[in-house]
């Protein structure tokens, strides 16, 4: 098994260079010899459970989740990440949904009440200096779980009871490999964790594939690193993170390289040490990532769906083209139906959670995409959110959205236009800005879009898209269903004048 990889490649670091730092947080750090030890420990105890439990994983950032991540999958015990981002209906669908026998948490605060009716016992113990408390459900009705399933990732999605998509150790390790490769990760290399690990991406691409490795995984907590929740960047505390640590790699999101761009074209100083920013989880505009190239910052896209264990293609530095998310993964292929939805076979999930037939080898994205001539991949945008004008042009609204909010004065935007002459957006101003400033913000987008996808009247919107009025998941994307029925008849309104 791919699992063998993974441990034998720590096992050879930690008898090469066992001295070397694999795991650094803000309060303890281990070598690769205490990280070999570390797991070990940790299979010991829960080896003495009466049977082998599900467990979910509540932690910040921090040394402590990488060990009780690895020692689960090196126990064969299924392991479902909760993002603290997540809001308590949704920790409660995933622990219900994937039958969890066990939640580990450094936050007890805010699963005890949660969980008040069902725990039968507690434990705490110290982790990677970590202290830990481990709560034990009464037994929950057993979840179907397809044969071999290591890890349940819980994307936001757009409801409040996301799928639990079930992936294998191979799913995982086959990404990880093709990205340790791809980026050329070196033990040199200090790979700074931005994302909460409980976000597949950078569980896979941001730990997995630098122990390959044999480099540094630098793991602070958000309010350490300036993030809060799911939306919350304070920029000056994540720069500062990368200046202190010296980290060679890292993951954004395109609001993360926003900010960070805007810092360094206000003066600041990109630490040398960077050499690979990704950026993904979301469209990244062409015209951010020229300005990002401008100002010398070594960011690349990639895309990826947790149902293929995350990355699918990415850009690198010797195949690197904007406007396209990079050369597929060596491990991927692709390939597109007659209304051009991306396919992906070759490392497809093992299914949902409730789900024990076998599935097909292909992955239908939902995305509208192609390869271009010279083999990079193209994502136009989803397939279900694309509208088509009463003119009957195709629109992809996330192509529009993503040139608005990348604009100064602008920091959310919806945009609508099914079955309509021309196309209305929501706006959520920026700090300060007037209604002349976005008016004129908006001339100058239209300027470079062909005229079937620009905006022709647009709304402020009533307040700014966030989780609590579900116009917003919990990573980040529109709701577009819920944010249409808010401002539906304002929209209508408009066409009828």
């Amino acid at each position: 098994m791919q699992q063998d990889i993974l441990f034998s490649a720590i096992a050879k670091h930690a008898d090469q260079h066992g001295n070397k730092i694999a795991l650094r947080g803000i309060d303890s750090q281990l070598t690769y010899t205490e990280l070999q030890a570390a797991i070990q420990a940790q299979q010991h105890m829960w080896r003495e459970l009466s049977q082998r439990p599900t467990i979910a994983l509540a932690l910040d950032n921090h040394p402590a989740w990488v060990v009780l991540d690895l020692a689960a999958l090196a126990s064969h015990i299924p392991l479902i990440p909760l993002p603290l981002f997540f809001s308590g209906t949704q920790w409660l669908h995933a622990i219900k949904d994937a039958g969890v026998d066990i939640v580990v948490t450094d936050h007890p605060e805010l699963f005890e009440p949660l969980l008040a009716n069902n725990i039968t016992s507690h434990t705490q113990w110290t982790v990677a200096g970590k202290t830990l408390t481990q709560f034990l459900l009464k037994s929950p009705a057993n979840a179907a779980l397809p044969a071999n399933t290591a890890k349940i990732t819980y994307t936001s999605g757009s409801t409040g009871t996301p799928k639990g998509v079930c992936l294998s150790v191979d799913n995982m390790i086959n990404v990880a490999t093709s990205i340790a490769d791809a980026t050329k990760l070196t033990p040199d290399d200090i790979h700074l964790n931005v994302l909460p690990l409980a976000t597949l991406l950078e569980n896979v691409a941001g730990v997995y594939a630098p122990l390959l490795a044999g480099a540094c995984c630098v793991l602070l907590p958000g309010n350490e690193i300036g993030l809060t929740r799911a939306t919350g960047l304070d920029i000056k505390k994540l720069f500062n993170a990368f200046v202190q640590t010296q980290a060679s790699t890292a993951i954004f999101t395109p609001e993360l390289l926003n900010a960070m761009l805007q810092k360094i074209e206000a003066g600041a100083k990109l630490p040398s040490s960077l050499r690979f920013l990704a950026v993904g989880g979301a469209s990244v505009s062409p015209a951010l990532l020229k300005r990002a190239q401008q100002a010398s910052i070594p960011v690349y896209e990639g895309y990826g769906l947790s149902e293929c264990a995350s990355v699918v293609a990415l850009n690198t530095p010797a195949f690197n083209k904007i406007g396209t998310v990079g050369k597929v993964l060596p491990h991927l292929n692709i390939s597109f139906t007659d209304e051009h939805e991306v396919v992906v076979s070759g490392n497809a999930y093992l299914g949902y959670v409730g789900q024990t037939a076998t599935l097909a080898p292909q992955i239908y994205t939902g995305d509208i995409g192609y390869l271009d001539a010279d083999g990079y991949l193209v994502i136009s945008g989803r397939k279900k959110n694309i509208f088509i004008t009463s003119f009957g042009r195709n629109v992809s609204p996330e192509w529009v959205e993503r040139e608005l909010t990348i604009a100064p004065g602008i920091a959310q935007a919806a945009l609508f236009g099914e079955a309509k002459p021309w196309n209305t957006a929501i706006i959520v101003p920026g700090k300060n800005s007037t209604t002349e400033q976005i008016k004129a913000t908006i001339q100058n987008i239209n300027h470079g879009l062909p005229d079937y996808a620009r905006i022709t009247q647009w709304l402020p919107a009533d307040e700014p898209f966030t989780l609590n009025n579900q116009q917003l998941t919990a990573n980040g994307r529109n709701r577009r269903d819920v944010i249409w029925q808010h401002y539906q008849q304002k929209i209508d309104a408009l066409y009828e004048r």
